[in-house]
């Protein structure tokens, strides 16, 4: 995207997002502990960071770092932190003083960065660490703040690494595994792992497999960091499962299926790990080729929301008896092209959707009675924006 089609839209263009780093580097650690000197950003703002592509055309530079105002939605640039390659997906720990990316490229890492929250500084690059497979795509901390999981998509592997309770850097990889079975489904030519996740039940591990249409569930090792296998849920063939999530209670997990353009709602035994999904259901989108990406409940777990890449759409589900049932509301204009990611702020007042295609980041304010969407301002221009996360 140009400057000129960024400046008519609103938003920043990817020229000053970049050069936004000698302009205020304070950005979000500034904003977050609320430094005076960060006067210049948004009023009562709070920090944001932009995962991206690397090394795409027009892609990032390395972590972008923003805030937001959280009484508009508004957004602002403040800053990148480079020397991360494709930070395609970022997580925080728990304890709020790392962050971590994934470094989606063949050779697969993962990448630790220190949040200097009250100094004013940018986050620094703690040191990064391989994965042992190719194309990690997706990554979670364990509720406790000791292991990070990793997905590897190219490869169909997940792995895990040891996290420094001090510092929050990382260690050398404890494990791999690589989903060797079942085979693959129709059209795929090999397992192809989208997410791992660690259930409510904080003793359960969940890899996600687009590859081979399975969720496989696992026992993590607080001690070793060893996965041992518990059961695998099988999807139709050509599925295409990609990002679950789970409803507060526990009980119930929705999966966004990007192949055969489904979500499906799944029971979950917390006892044994076991995941048992429902019937396939309607995205909204109708006819035509759309890939949902990413699924989201509610803290309250009233509430579903779907990205849909190529209907280019938001679907909201009203989430019923409960949480056993999914029941589609409608579908909004996201307002950008092909919504890779959506996230909520933390008070859920605000969704945001990473619109990779059209290099925009799109807000919404979310009705907390009736979940309904609005548009809140114009597009915010980023480059190749894939993963947001709102502090």
């Amino acid at each position: 995207m140009g400057e000129a089609a960024a400046a008519a839209r609103g938003g920043l263009g990817r020229r000053r997002f970049v050069t936004a780093v000698t302009a205020g580097l304070a950005g979000a650690a500034a904003l977050a502990a609320g430094d005076p000197a960060a006067a210049r950003a948004p009023r009562r703002a709070r920090p944001l960071f932009l995962g991206t592509y690397t090394s795409t055309p027009g892609g990032g530079t390395g972590v972008g770092l923003g805030a937001y105002d959280p009484a508009t939605g508004a957004l602002t640039a403040t800053g990148v932190v480079p020397g991360v390659a494709d930070p395609s997906y970022l997580a925080l720990a728990p304890s709020g003083r790392t962050l971590y990316a994934v470094d989606e490229q063949q050779a697969g890492g993962v990448t630790a960065l220190a949040l200097p929250w009250g100094t004013g500084g940018l986050p620094v690059v703690l040191g990064s660490r391989p994965t042992g497979g190719a194309g990690p795509c997706h990554l979670s901390v364990h509720p406790r703040g000791r292991w990070l999981l990793s997905a590897n998509y190219l490869s169909g592997s997940v792995a895990v690494h040891p996290i420094d309770g001090r510092s929050g850097a990382l260690g050398e990889r404890t494990d791999l595994v690589v989903h060797s079975s079942p085979p693959p489904g129709p059209g795929q030519t090999g397992p192809h792992a989208h997410q791992i996740i660690t259930a409510p039940d904080g003793r359960h591990v969940l890899a996600v497999d687009l590859g081979n249409d399975t969720v496989y569930t696992y026992r993590l090792d607080e001690r070793a960091g060893t996965l041992a296998p518990v059961s695998q849920a099988a999807l139709r063939p050509g599925a295409g499962p990609r990002h679950l999530t789970f409803h507060p209670s526990g009980a119930w997990a929705y999966l966004a299926n990007e192949v055969d353009n489904t979500v499906v709602v799944c029971g979950y035994d917390r006892r044994s790990g076991r995941l048992v999904p429902g019937a396939p259901q309607s995205t909204g989108t109708g006819p035509g080729v759309s890939y949902p990406a990413q699924i989201l409940v509610t803290r309250g777990g009233r509430f579903a929301f779907l990205a849909n890449r190529g209907h280019n759409s938001l679907t909201r589900y009203a989430v019923e008896a409960g949480g056993a049932r999914l029941r589609l509301l409608d579908t909004v204009p996201v307002g950008g092209d092909f919504p890779r990611q959506i996230a909520f702020s933390p008070d859920e007042r605000w969704l945001f959707a990473a619109n990779q295609k059209s290099g925009s980041v799109t807000v919404f304010a979310v009705d907390a009675r009736t979940g309904a969407l609005a548009a809140a301002g114009p597009p915010f221009a980023a480059p190749v924006p894939v993963c947001v996360l709102p502090l």
